[in-house]
């Protein structure tokens, strides 16, 4: 069984990743100056990157050094993570279609 280190230093450093990939969005939205695809686009690629800063500094995941257990829960994980957010903005486009 491998064992996993955790230093303060990963958590630090995964705590000012997630936090400047949560802070880029708000600022694209707020400054308002984007188009609606350089927009979506931007917070699209934060969120995948964010996603890879937590598994990386939080759960200490790396593709490189996991079994077999572990990269078929984490793509099932994706699996299930893209269903959801596949479905949500489905909706919610179907939904604006229908309302315009």
């Amino acid at each position: 069984m491998e064992t996993h280190q955790h230093s303060l230093k990963d958590y630090l450093t995964g705590l000012l990743l997630a936090a400047a990939l949560t802070l880029i969005p708000f600022w694209v939205v707020w400054t308002g100056g984007w188009s609606t695809r350089a927009m979506f686009t931007t917070i699209t690629a934060c969120a995948l990157v964010q996603v890879l800063v937590h598994l990386r500094y939080f759960l200490n995941i790396s593709v490189a050094r996991t079994g077999k257990d572990y990269l078929s829960a984490l793509l099932f994980s994706g699996v299930l993570i893209i269903l959801m957010v596949g479905g949500t903005i489905w909706i919610l486009f179907d939904l604006n279609f229908r309302m315009m």
